[in-house]
């Protein structure tokens, strides 16, 4: 028996041309892994699509001056690492151009490289979602970030 969901989340992954994720570093405020990297993401409003939620969570969190293409989106699927409490959307989309401006709940951004994204202190739940996607091999994730049926 599956818990009772706490919130729904839809979570963007964007990809560049050259294959790297957009990562934002979450503020030492954030309720959910402050100082961590994670994707551009926010709950998702009562009686709100999904999808129209990872837009506006884009727009709240890295301006308004983007173009992207979807690629794939999948869901609903429950957490792994908070217990199943979560119910989760991911939206996977092309970034073709644009300039990220960050709001006050991030204060970085890189686009990371499957060489180099084993750099960043990621929140859990980021590598399981780039290989549930299929975005890299999972050589280039973090084995114990990774829940262990998929490991």
């Amino acid at each position: 028996m599956s818990l009772p969901t706490k919130t729904r989340f839809s979570i963007n992954i964007l990809e560049n041309k050259q294959n790297e994720i957009l990562l934002l570093k979450r503020s030492l405020k954030a309720e959910l892994g402050p100082g961590l990297w994670g994707f551009p993401a926010g709950h998702i409003k009562e009686n709100e699509d999904p999808a129209h939620c990872a837009i506006r969570e884009l727009h709240e969190e890295i301006g308004n001056d983007f173009v992207i293409y979807p690629l794939q989106e999948m869901g609903p699927l429950r957490d792994t690492f908070y217990g199943g409490i979560y119910e989760v959307y991911l939206f996977h989309y092309r970034w073709h151009r644009g300039i990220v401006t960050l709001n006050e709940e991030h204060t970085e951004y890189a686009w990371a490289g499957a060489e180099n994204y084993k750099m960043h202190d990621v929140m859990d739940g980021l590598d399981e979602d780039i290989l549930y996607l299929n975005i890299w091999p999972k050589k280039y994730l973090n084995p114990d970030k990774l829940p262990p049926h998929l490991r």
